[in-house]
Parts: structure tokens; C-alpha cells; sequence
């Protein structure tokens, strides 16, 4: 081989190289963070620690910094990491995959397939981290959205575009009532971000409360209880860039998040890692902040829209805990299912004399929202006078109110309760509801 040509085979090969810099290394390891000397990095970005041994690699995400260390927090098990390990910066924050073959695929929180499906097909990269639309150039929330569900659909009426939180302790059907939403609702894609759940329920809820009608149009991003908390933080943002995607190409969709208060305890986790003071009830302020970042990137766009629906896990049934009343702060509106009803065997537990949308005066017709009004008036009327007439101590007669609330009362139950396979439409809900306990005469 002459000379030439050999030098033109090294600068062809010299080209397509590309050069690596390891510049950190793995200095301490102290609980969920990794503390390295270098690289030169940014807050966010992604970095690769390479074991000792050469057999493999675990990402990390940069998550401060003190003093002249970087803080990583890996995307992983911290337990093969040790000092001396090399650091080494791919000068790039997060993505996730996206595209239309997202579709009735579930995806682990970085947005790598885990359904034995193969691999995903890709149009394009979507940072984890983005700005919500901007304020001025949202569409107005003027259209309905329905879900299928009676009680939502005609007390609770949601719009597109709009965001909600359902407000529950454990164990009173968040999940079902999410599950029928998915399957029942008339947006156009279903984006459901499992933070923090059971392994077991996880299948559950694809198979039982999802089922195949809603998979096939649905995008899952999962994340169990026993993942570090940087991958449980991360599945709802892998989740709302997914969303923001299908939104961005003109769809409608439904975000659905359970728990955003498993993000929130996330968030405090990797926070007090790093040093974080606790401010409120343990909560640092970086989860004060993170939220509604969070939240706003939902909502109407140019051209889409992002129907948020947020479940909020609330300690001791306290609607009022640090996370509950800054979520409830930031949503339109707010759902909340109690344990009495639910112990009465009543489904969905919804309490809607405690809920509350903000955009119903504006998707609905004034029939409806007066309906609506005379349905929450009879709710009330008959809460005032529950004991009495649980006691045998109100006698009919005495109050013209009591008794057209005891009148009307057990249709009103039949429409506000609704079985799990059952799916109502939202032309169907309006026209019920407009017949339901008429003003007394």
C-alpha cells in the first residue's frame, strides 16, 4: 500500500471519529448523589459514569453543584459507582422520542418502550424541560370536553384546554375514575403518567381500568415506587412532552398524571439530597417552584390543546396540605371524591358540593349551568337537614325546600352515580340533566 494512500485512509478515519474529552471523576457518593470533580456542565445536563470495569455506563442528570464538585443524581442504581469512576458530559439535557407511533405503547420514564412491543418508531426529540405557551397566544377555553362520566360531565363540565385536580385520599377510585376518562373521553389522544404506583397496579390498570379500547389510543409512561426519585420526576415530565408533542400537531389531548403529589414528594427527595432546607412540613421550595412549572406547560395552544387532569393524593384526607392547596391554586377547578360517599358504596365518590370548575360558565349553555345550579342547590338543602330526617325528627310539611329536595332526591343519586363499564354521552348527560328536580312551583 503506497504512502498516499494509506494517509488518505487515516484522514478519512480521523474524521469519522468522534473525540471523547473525560474530564470528571467520580470523587464521593453520600446517599442519592454522586458528587464528581468536573466536568464542564450546566444545571440539567445529561452525563454518563463509566465503570471501572469498562462493561457499562449509567446516565446521570446534574443537579447542582458545591463548591468546585458537580452533584449528580443518576438515572439509576448508585450501588456499582464508585471513586475514580469516569464523568463524561454529552453537553445535552434530556429528550424523549416522539411520534405518532407512540400510540397504545407504554414507555418507562426516559420514553424507552417496556412492553415487549419493539422498538419505537421516531419522527422527532422533545426536551423534557420547556416553557408553557405563551400567555397571549393560548386559545380561549370555549369548547367542552367530555369524558363519559355523568357527575363530571354535567356538574363539572371540563373544556378543552382546561386543567383540573382530582383530590382524594388513598383507596376512594381515583384510578378507575381516570381509567373510565380514558377510555370514555372524546379527546383525540390519552397521555396517562403512573408516578410512584405499586408495581402490581400497574398492569391493573392497563388491563382493567384501561383496557384495550383505551390503550390503542393512549401513550403510558410509568414510573413505580421503587425507581430513584429523579426517574419518578422525570416520568411526568416525559409525559407532558409527550403530550405537548401531539398538541403542537393540532390534536386534542388528555393528560392524565396520577399522583402529581408522588412528583411533588419526588421533587423533595432530590432537593434535600443536595442540600435543600425543609420549609413547609418537609417540603423544599424547589417543589414550590417545580409545580407550577408543571402545570402550566398544560392547556390550550395555537393550534392544540393539553385537558390536564391531576390527581392529588392528600395526607390524613387534609384538602388543605402543603402540595393540595398549591396544585388547587394553580388548576381551573378542582374534583373532590370523599370516603363517606365512597363508604356508602356510591361511585364515583364524587363530593360536588366541594367541587368546582372554573371554565363551566363558559363551555356550557345557560339551561345547563342553571340545572346544574338547582341540582347543587337540592344537594345542599338536603345536607342541611340530614340528621333531622335521618332521626325521624323532620316532618313533612314543614319546609317547602326539604321536601322538594326529598322529592327529587333519588333521581338526582341515579344520575350523579354511574358503574364502571358504563359510558354516557355528553348529549345524553345535557338532556338528562335538564329534566332533573325542576324549581318547585
Amino acid at each position: 500500500m503506497s504512502r498516499e494512500l494509506l494517509l488518505s485512509l487515516l484522514e478519512a478515519d480521523l474524521q469519522q471519529l468522534q473525540l471523547v474529552k473525560i474530564n470528571g471523576r467520580i470523587v464521593q457518593v453520600v446517599g442519592l448523589v454522586a458528587e464528581s470533580q468536573g466536568p464542564d456542565v450546566r444545571v440539567g445536563d445529561l452525563c454518563r459514569i463509566c465503570f471501572r470495569d469498562g462493561s457499562h455506563s449509567l446516565d446521570a442528570e446534574v443537579v447542582g453543584f458545591r463548591e468546585d464538585r458537580v452533584l449528580l443524581m443518576p438515572l439509576g442504581d448508585l450501588r456499582e459507582v464508585g471513586p475514580g469512576c469516569d464523568v463524561i458530559s454529552t453537553s445535552r439535557p434530556l429528550e424523549v422520542a416522539v411520534g405518532d407511533g407512540l400510540l397504545g405503547r407504554v414507555l418507562n420514564a426516559l420514553g424507552e418502550p417496556i412492553d415487549d412491543k419493539g422498538p419505537l418508531v421516531a419522527t422527532d426529540f422533545y426536551p423534557l424541560y420547556a416553557s408553557p405557551p405563551h400567555p397571549l397566544k393560548r386559545q380561549l377555553v370555549d369548547r367542552p370536553l367530555s369524558v363519559g362520566v355523568g357527575v363530571i360531565d354535567g356538574m363539572l363540565t371540563l373544556g378543552m384546554g382546561q386543567r383540573i385536580g382530582i383530590f382524594a385520599g388513598s383507596g376512594v377510585g381515583k384510578s378507575t375514575l381516570l381509567g373510565m376518562m380514558a377510555r370514555y373521553t372524546t379527546a383525540d389522544i390519552n397521555v396517562i403518567s403512573l408516578v410512584g404506583e405499586r408495581g402490581r397496579e400497574v398492569r391493573e390498570f392497563i388491563e382493567r381500568d384501561l383496557g384495550p379500547e383505551g390503550l390503542k389510543r393512549s401513550v403510558l409512561v410509568v414510573a413505580t415506587s421503587d425507581q430513584p426519585p429523579l426517574l419518578r420526576l422525570k416520568a411526568a415530565l416525559t409525559a407532558t412532552a409527550v403530550a405537548e408533542y401531539f398538541r403542537d400537531e393540532g390534536k386534542n389531548v388528555l393528560l392524565m398524571m396520577d399522583s402529581v403529589t408522588r412528583v411533588a414528594r419526588a421533587q423533595r427527595e432530590i432537593g434535600l439530597a443536595i442540600g435543600e432546607p425543609p420549609a413547609t412540613r418537609g417540603y423544599t421550595p424547589s417543589v414550590f417552584e417545580m409545580l407550577p412549572s408543571l402545570l402550566e406547560r398544560a392547556g390550550a395552544g395555537e393550534v392544540g390543546s393539553i385537558t390536564g387532569i391531576y390527581t392529588v393524593l392528600v395526607e390524613g384526607d387534609d384538602m388543605n396540605e402543603p402540595v393540595a392547596d398549591t396544585v388547587r391554586g394553580v388548576l381551573d377547578g378542582h374534583v373532590v371524591l370523599s370516603r363517606k360517599i365512597a363508604a356508602r358504596n356510591f361511585y364515583p365518590a364524587v363530593s360536588v358540593l366541594e367541587s368546582v370548575s372554573r371554565v363551566m360558565p363558559a363551555v356550557v349553555s345557560e339551561e345547563h349551568l342553571m340545572a346544574a345550579g338547582r341540582i347543587r342547590n337540592l344537594l345542599a338543602t338536603y345536607a342541611e337537614s340530614e340528621d333531622l330526617i335521618n332521626i325521624g325528627a323532620y316532618k313533612t310539611g314543614s319546609n317547602a325546600r326539604v321536601d322538594w329536595a326529598l322529592e327529587h332526591l333519588g333521581s338526582v343519586r341515579s344520575f350523579l352515580s354511574q358503574k364502571v363499564d358504563e359510558s354516557r354521552s355528553y348529549e345524553e348527560t345535557v338532556e338528562h340533566i335538564l329534566t332533573l328536580a325542576p324549581e318547585p312551583a
